[in-house]
């Protein structure tokens, strides 16, 4: 068995699987170098340097036969955070490779194939959910601010959604979970990757003066237009999760 441990990016990994092919290594597991823990010590380490004329040869050969949703799809694998995600890549590409001319992502008969549909339908879902339920709260320096916590790596799929939605004011989203969030100023919209953690311990202390008085007016309004005796709490779980719900203000 060798393992090739690459830095957890999307160029990385394909510089990984355009070395797997130029090493022709047979046994083969790719892991993230934030995940890696040798269990076996008889197994060969292979680092991988991150090269995008590597992986750019990789992508460009993929998209001739899966095209540019093919590639999409991916790259939701990629974001999806699924423990198997290098090695289900890894096969998407094999498989490519045997059968040349053929979009091998539609072959649901294959075990990994079905399972790569299954993780981009998941991740579609999240990424919908996102562009729906993200809520924005002004600070003291103008700037609009949410938190999220989604489920998969999401922010790379929503980003051009919030950028020409909101084109006219400073926001920023920052996921909880994996401590890093995006940033439009105006002009850019960049990612950002802070070296600690934030606090926010003393958040709505940075609250602008209007905001608190914009969340009590849509509290109330959630709460009048409410019709008691039409309530269907399954129903409404069904279409916003709990998880959800601590991040929406209508819920504070």
């Amino acid at each position: 068995m060798t393992t090739l441990i690459y830095d957890g990016s999307f160029d990385g990994l394909f510089t990984a699987v355009f070395e797997v092919f130029e090493y022709h290594y047979k046994d083969v597991e790719i892991t993230g170098r934030e995940k890696f823990f040798q269990e076996n010590i008889f197994a060969e380490i292979h680092e991988v340097i991150t090269q995008t004329d590597k992986s750019d040869r990789v992508l460009k050969k993929l998209e001739q036969h899966i095209g540019k949703q093919g590639i999409h799809q991916l790259l939701k694998v990629f974001l999806s955070d699924d423990p198997e995600s290098e090695i289900l890549i890894l096969s998407a590409v094999k498989q490519s490779i045997q059968h040349p001319g053929e979009n091998i992502l539609e072959n649901f008969a294959d075990h990994d194939i079905l399972k790569i549909s299954k993780i981009c339908k998941s991740v579609d879902r999240e990424r919908h959910r996102m562009t729906a339920f993200v809520r924005f709260e002004k600070m003291k320096d103008g700037i609009f601010f949410a938190k999220i916590d989604p489920d998969f790596n999401v922010l790379p799929l929503i980003r051009k959604h919030f950028k020409d939605r909101y084109q006219d004011q400073k926001w920023m989203i920052y996921d909880l979970r994996r401590n890093y969030g995006i940033l439009y100023d105006l002009e850019n919209c960049d990612f950002f990757h802070p070296e600690e953690k934030p606090d926010f311990n003393q958040y709505q202390q940075k609250f602008h003066d209007e905001e608190k008085n914009y969340q009590t007016l849509w509290q109330r309004y959630f709460t009048k237009t409410n019709i008691v005796e039409r309530k269907n709490l399954k129903l409404h779980i069904q279409h916003v999760p709990r998880r959800y719900w601590k991040y929406l203000t209508e819920k504070y």
